[in-house]
C-alpha cells in the first residue's frame, strides 16, 4: 500500500535515527516531542493548568523576612 508505513520501514528509521543522534539523545528527543504535542492538543482544547500561573495576591504588604 503506498502512502503506509510498515514495520520494516520503521525499523530503518529506528536505526537511521540511532545512528545519527545516538542512544543517550534518542530518549530526551522523544520527551520533548511528546510534551510539545502534549502542549500543543491542550492549548488547541483550551485546558489551563492552574499550577504553571499562581493567582494574583491581593495582599498588598512587602513580604516578611
Amino acid at each position: 500500500m503506498p502512502g503506509w508505513i510498515g514495520f520494516p520501514e520503521l525499523i530503518v528509521l529506528l536505526i537511521v535515527l540511532l545512528l545519527i543522534f545516538g542512544p543517550k539523545r534518542l530518549p530526551e528527543m522523544g520527551r520533548s516531542l511528546g510534551k510539545g504535542m502534549r502542549e500543543f492538543k491542550d492549548s488547541i482544547s483550551g485546558k489551563d493548568d492552574a499550577r504553571e500561573i499562581p493567582p494574583p495576591s491581593t495582599d498588598d504588604r512587602p513580604p516578611a523576612n
